[in-house]
């Protein structure tokens, strides 16, 4: 989906960043916005290009296994500014170390499951 000038609706920002309408509005209401969503006269919600990048990078936050709290905790951080970039590199630092701790306790059990169909395979043929 391209994103024009113009505001995206909570059905076009749920097309363009893959969540549910459900989960934005979650996301929302749980303060993890970077900024508060326009609403239009009508009162819907009204999404940026911003806003898109934003939850973009928050849902890989929440794929690679951070805890809410630690998203909300990133999200205040930035909210304050440049001076909270050692926090947040931190933050992240420490994520990445579990996720590559997971990664690799995945790559392991990925080769045992290779094993067995090597295994398994041979006595098929």
């Amino acid at each position: 989906m391209t994103i024009t000038a113009e505001s995206l609706s909570i059905a076009q920002m749920a097309e363009a960043t893959g969540l549910s309408t459900h989960t934005l509005r979650y996301y929302e209401r749980e303060g993890l916005m970077f900024a508060p969503v326009d609403r239009a006269s009508s009162s819907h919600r009204r999404y940026t290009e911003a806003d898109v990048t934003w939850v973009s990078f928050l849902t890989k936050l929440r794929s690679t296994g951070m805890p809410i709290r630690d998203v909300r905790r990133y999200v205040e951080l930035a909210r304050d500014g440049d001076g909270t970039m050692p926090e947040r590199l931190a933050l992240l630092v420490q994520h990445r170390e579990r996720v590559l701790a997971q990664l690799e306790e995945v790559t392991a059990s990925l080769a045992a499951i290779d094993y067995k169909i090597t295994l398994y395979e041979g006595h098929t043929s």
